[in-house]
């Protein structure tokens, strides 16, 4: 078989010469940069995807990592990091108000009820003091 390369090339095996001007040579934008990209001023942390609403600037990875502190019987962490400060001061009053009265055994309920904020809170269902949806990663 023959190499496409050769034709016109005298048998060297080197591609044959471009045209000129190849490849096309676009003339710098004015100002020598491109315009900065566009964010929305309402929303600088993007939108939800199927609602519209401007997200928050809190994580819901964070918040649920935070609430887990729930599991060592610190609970409600996550809630105030969110901005539902009287739902996590709440939450941590009364687990240490039940811990110390049942003398420690009473550590399972702040343990399940972290563990269940922190699914609440993953699943999306959770929003920040605004009222907007927590937003994705860290």
């Amino acid at each position: 078989m023959t190499d496409p390369w050769q034709f016109g090339n005298s048998g060297q095996n080197t591609p044959p010469p471009q045209p000129p001007g190849y490849p096309p040579q676009y003339p710098p934008p004015p100002g020598g940069q491109y315009p900065p990209s566009y964010t929305d001023p309402a929303a600088p942390y993007g939108r939800h995807p199927l609602t519209g609403e401007p997200l928050s600037d809190k994580s819901k990875v964070i918040g649920a990592l935070l609430q887990l502190l729930g599991l060592i019987g610190i609970l409600g962490i996550g809630r105030i990091y969110i901005g539902q400060t009287g739902l996590g001061v709440a939450q941590l009053i009364l687990g240490l108000v039940i811990t110390a009265v049942t003398c420690g055994f009473g550590i399972v309920v702040p343990v399940i009820w972290g563990i269940i904020d922190t699914i609440v809170i993953l699943t999306g269902n959770a929003r920040d003091a605004q009222g907007r949806p927590l937003r994705d990663g860290t």
